[in-house]
């Protein structure tokens, strides 16, 4: 082996060592300068042909001067053949360039018509759906994460709904409150419900509607007793073992009858008390002002084409109770605002409907007959709200 000082010396850098980045500069250097040139040799007057004759008497008669010009016009000559061959190369690369930027183009094209291809296929729903279920995130209640879906269709692909899975029907404003609904629905699998009528109600209200489907019972009531037969029922109270009085402040039917004599603030006050006072009356007279009479309605119209009807915001469902008595069905939607006021309304053998005034009514176009509403449609209501739901009625 060689001693040290016979190892022999480093190898020096080479040229192709220098970065990338101080090779294109004096690229750009060269370039700019040739350019330059080429502008002032254009731009300068043409000589004549007597300083060139006065030019070549010079060269000739002093042959040093003739031998350096000659050497500049040779180094001259090197640099614009090296700088035309940048160009050319310049040239390739723009070109190549051009045809990846027609590329770029060509595939953007593709891609939004492709996009514009699915939107308009319905075969593409799910795939919408998949997003907002994505919204929410990985660590779900189980019973959540089932009851959002999606579900595959057992026979596949179903030309009806135009897709193969299915996603149950959840409120989008749900994801905004998802600790509540997290909470909702956390519940003991095939047993009995949690008492959160409340709860649940007040998701509804924020925009959460519909809810999510629960795989519990609701509590059933204590030595349950059944509703009087019709027409009896249409004007008697239930019995107070009928339903169950968790939620609620008052826990029998006669306290919500003597609401409207006690002191306090309660929506609808008055709404139970059925045999006496304002509600036994409703909608039996003509008061000439703004109060129309059922039957001075119903003579607006051909006898007996006035078949079903809805009535908004129906408290415990009186103006239902008249129709029916006019074979008129009449569906009531109402909310239970401390008080069991569907289940009432059901008690009296008529329809509820457990849905807020936000919600597009579960009705098809021109189905119903008549529309009523009292005090729900008011100016608590955001103006877009009130109007959507005034041409959703019209629907």
């Amino acid at each position: 082996m060689g001693s040290m000082d016979d190892s022999p010396p480093p190898p020096r850098k080479s040229s192709s060592d220098t970065s990338p980045v101080k090779s294109m500069l004096k690229v750009l250097l060269l370039i700019v300068t040739t350019n330059i040139l080429t502008i002032y040799l254009l731009s300068s007057p043409s000589p004549s042909p007597s300083s060139l004759n006065l030019q070549s008497h010079l060269l000739l008669s002093n042959p040093t001067t003739s031998s350096i010009s000659t050497t500049t016009t040779t180094s001259l000559l090197l640099d614009l053949n090296a700088t035309r061959h940048l160009l050319a190369a310049a040239q390739i690369q723009i070109s190549e360039l051009t045809r990846r930027l027609k590329l770029s183009n060509s595939l953007s094209e593709s891609l939004l018509s492709e996009l514009g291809r699915h939107a308009n296929n319905p075969n593409t729903a799910s795939d919408d759906a998949a997003q907002v279920v994505a919204a929410w995130p990985e660590d779900i209640p189980p019973e959540l994460n089932l009851a959002i879906g999606p579900h595959a269709l057992p026979l596949g692909y179903s030309p009806n709904i135009g897709a193969d899975k299915l996603y149950p029907p959840l409120g989008l404003a749900c994801q905004h409150y998802q600790e509540e609904v997290f909470k909702y629905m956390t519940y003991e699998t095939y047993g009995e419900c949690p008492s959160d009528d409340v709860f649940a109600q007040r998701l509804m209200l924020k925009g959460c509607e519909p809810l999510p489907r629960r795989r519990c019972r609701p509590k059933s009531p204590i030595g349950y007793t059944q509703p009087a037969p019709l027409p009896d029922s249409l004007w008697s109270i239930p019995s107070d073992t009928s339903i169950v009085w968790d939620p609620y402040t008052c826990k029998n039917y006669t306290c919500l009858v003597n609401r409207n004599s006690a002191s306090g603030s309660y929506d609808c006050k008055d709404c139970f008390d059925i045999l006496r006072g304002r509600e036994r009356a409703r909608w039996t007279f003509d008061s000439g002002g703004l109060d129309y009479g059922i039957d001075g309605v119903l003579r607006t119209r051909p006898e007996g084409t006035v078949r079903i009807g809805l009535d908004l915001g129906g408290g415990t469902g009186t103006f239902a109770a008249r129709m029916r008595e006019r074979n008129v069905t009449v569906v009531t939607s109402t909310m239970n605002f401390d008080g069991p006021f569907n289940s009432f309304i059901a008690s009296r053998g008529l329809v509820p409907m457990h849905v807020s005034i936000a919600q597009r009514l579960p009705f098809f176009e021109g189905t119903l007959d008549i529309v009523h509403s009292m005090h729900v449609l008011s100016n608590w209501i955001p103006d877009t709200v009130l109007e959507f739901a005034l041409f959703d009625i019209y629907r």
